[in-house]
């Protein structure tokens, strides 16, 4: 039985992975290292491997990547795109060759595997029928990506029509990345037009690839390699290898050069020590080996698990490293005031990109590393990303370094500083901190929130310091004239400002409750807390034993929402934002007592009549929820075409299992 503490930790995990998954997948803006993202993941996991029953769908788990961003078209996968498990030394691939092994073969017998090179790009699907480009999509979530075909038709490498032979239904899996030389010569660019430079090659792609515009795509250097298939018809290759020959005859892109197919675990760890090596003098971005069975029939015999084949593992590359000195410390005032503090660096090259401030999180951190003003510091790209302080060179302190106390007043307003023994930061709890105000501003105005579009950090500052707006609610108070108060502000962006304010206000629920910025309260509970409550005035007389009621809201975030809603200043806001016309959209609320509640299902299989995501929502709707995997605990599995290794597991263990037709007398829909 998984205990109180273990439960809220478990959902803190959740909605934090989820929310870094969002600023990877969607936004390109990653907060947190490769590794840092990774030591949470393996945390969630051991919480889940210990306590099956803690886990839900909206736990990483069970996902892949993020959900499909509102601005394309969602395109549905027809074999889903899952993510790796990942390696992070020799040790842990000996551990996964072993179990491949000990499961599935005799002990001694050595296995073929393809090593290929870790692309650091964006994954996409291309769709070719009877030889034509019809469709490409980005991973998403796994099961359903953004539609970005037109933009993807002007990338050069990419043909629109294959080679014949070939299958009647092919779907491609490649990366999108952008050589080194040509990011470089990109950033000029960018830097000659005044605009805003990419912080490495891996985001310049996927910006890129999510442009609206395709012509802006078209500039921009884009190149592919294509290393998979999903759907294949009337075509079987036998082995990976064999698979890369026949993309290659087809006419797309392989990195079939850097391919290798070696036996055993130890050939596997040379290979990937000899491609470290050679790593910085290749013309693109690795970030390590991606590690394959190299018999397809073995593959399809491992399976998957709910997010990635249990046939294929990332051996990853450790992170760059390089030494540099910490100049000064700044401090950062976040939207809930807390304070962290970043390192101000003597600038250095890391992986081909000058670095002078490095993220130190919190003061916990600083004591661990005994950081001081004047250090000699290892400083490393992680994920060849985000810069990050890792070690202090101590034998190099020459005594006049200067130690880094814990900030007494906030660095924006002055006003006290409180440090809770429960935090690892301190924050200002000033409602009136300047720093917040913009902070939550921006929150309140970002794309998963309000979705305000062309309304930055620059812009907000403007209308703060000429006094045209004090809080969010204020924005809706702005006319057209009120927008020329801004810096380069003509008359077109102005209309165009004022419409995108204007349309926010009928934006769902979940959006506005996630724009408020209720502690705790990410995207993915704002949309639960939606579901369950058809407005905000319901939201706001609810009690802490009706929000515990609801799976996913532990005491945290309970006891957070109640604080929120029974704060003056908020109601004021609140009423303000009411009297403002901002009016969310209710989304569908679920059943307390419909047919479904307290049921779980199993969705598998490729389904006739809804997507994936149409089938949860229905068993949502109906008051019931979804799983990734079967269990004890499973009460039904909707079985679709290749239901596959759920539906056998279902039928060991006496889950019934039903088709569409019965799934749909199930939810109250009529076919």
């Amino acid at each position: 039985m998984i205990d109180l503490f273990t439960q809220q930790r478990h959902a803190e995990l959740c909605e934090e992975i989820n929310r870094h998954n969002q600023l990877y997948y969607n936004h390109d803006l990653p907060e947190v290292t490769d590794a840092e993202y990774d030591d949470l993941f393996r945390e969630l996991q051991a919480i889940e491997e210990r306590y099956p029953e803690a886990i839900t769908p909206e736990s990483p788990s069970q996902k892949v990547g993020a959900s499909a961003a509102e601005k394309f078209a969602p395109s549905p996968h027809a074999v889903p795109m899952l993510s790796l498990k990942n390696a992070k030394n020799a040790e842990e691939f000996h551990d996964f060759d072993t179990s491949i092994r000990k499961n599935f073969l005799a002990q001694s017998a050595e296995l073929d595997y393809a090593c290929e090179m870790k692309m650091d790009g964006v994954a996409i699907e291309l769709t070719y029928k009877e030889g034509k480009l019809i469709k490409a999509s980005t991973r998403g979530d796994g099961f359903v990506g953004e539609d970005i075909t037109e933009n993807i038709k002007t990338i050069n490498d990419i043909p629109h029509s294959l080679t014949a032979p070939y299958p009647g239904t092919l779907d491609v899996r490649g990366e999108i990345y952008i050589d080194l030389a040509d990011f470089q010569e990109l950033n000029r660019a960018q830097e000659d037009a005044g605009d805003k430079t990419f912080a490495n090659p891996r985001n310049a792609a996927a910006g890129s690839l999510r442009q609206l515009d395709a012509k802006v795509t078209a500039q921009r250097p884009l190149r592919i390699f294509c290393y998979g298939v999903g759907r294949i018809q009337g075509v079987k290759t036998s082995t990976q290898i064999e698979t890369l020959q026949l993309l290659r005859k087809l006419g797309l892109r392989v990195n079939l050069e850097e391919t290798t197919c070696v036996s055993g675990a130890d050939e596997v760890i040379k290979t990937f020590q000899q491609l470290q090596d050679r790593r910085d003098t290749l013309p693109f971005e690795i970030d390590g080996v991606v590690v394959k069975v190299n018999e397809i029939a073995l593959q399809e015999e491992l399976g998957m698990v709910s997010r990635s084949p249990r046939w294929a593992i990332a051996l990853k590359f450790p992170p760059r490293q390089e030494q540099t000195i910490v100049e000064k410390i700044g401090l950062q005032v976040g939207r809930t005031g807390a304070i962290t503090p970043v390192a101000h660096l003597k600038p250095v090259i890391v992986s081909g990109v000058t670095v002078s401030r490095a993220s130190l999180h919190n003061w916990d951190e600083i004591e661990r590393l005994d950081l001081r003003v004047g250090d000699h510091v290892i400083v490393e790209r992680a994920g060849d990303v985000i810069p990050d302080v890792v070690k202090v060179l101590l034998e190099k302190r020459t005594g006049d370094e200067q130690q880094i106390p814990l900030p007494t007043e906030c660095p924006e307003c002055n006003a006290p500083v409180h440090k809770s023994p429960a935090e690892v930061v301190p924050r200002c709890n000033n409602p009136h901190c300047p720093a917040q105000a913009i902070e939550r501003m921006k929150h309140f105005v970002s794309r998963d929130a309000m979705d305000i579009e062309s309304l930055g950090e620059k812009q907000l500052t403007q209308l703060i310091n000429n006094g045209k707006i004090t809080d969010v609610a204020d924005l809706y108070l702005l006319s057209k004239e009120d927008m020329f108060a801004m810096d380069r502000m003509g008359d077109a962006l102005a209309e165009k400002l004022t419409l995108s304010i204007a349309s926010s206000k009928t934006q769902p629920l979940s959006k506005l409750l996630f724009g408020l910025g209720i502690r705790h309260v990410g995207k993915n509970t704002a949309k639960i807390l939606a579901r369950r409550f058809a407005t905000l005035d319901e939201l706001a007389k609810c009690t802490v034993d009706q929000l515990i009621a609801i799976h996913e809201i532990g005491d945290k975030v309970a006891q957070s929402i109640l604080n929120y809603f029974g704060n003056p200043e908020k109601i004021l806001l609140l009423q303000k934002l009411h009297q403002a016309g901002v009016q969310p959209q209710g989304e569908v609320v679920i059943q307390q007592d419909g047919p479904l509640t307290g049921k779980v299902f199993v969705i598998t299989g490729t389904l006739a009549k809804w997507s994936r995501k149409e089938a949860e929502e229905l068993v949502e709707e109906a008051g019931g929820r979804t799983a990734g995997s079967v269990s004890k605990k499973t009460d039904y599995v909707l079985a679709g075409e290749s239901a596959g290794s759920k539906l056998a597991k279902a039928e060991k263990l006496g889950v019934e299992a039903v088709d569409e037709a019965t799934f749909a007398l199930l939810v109250g829909v009529v076919l």
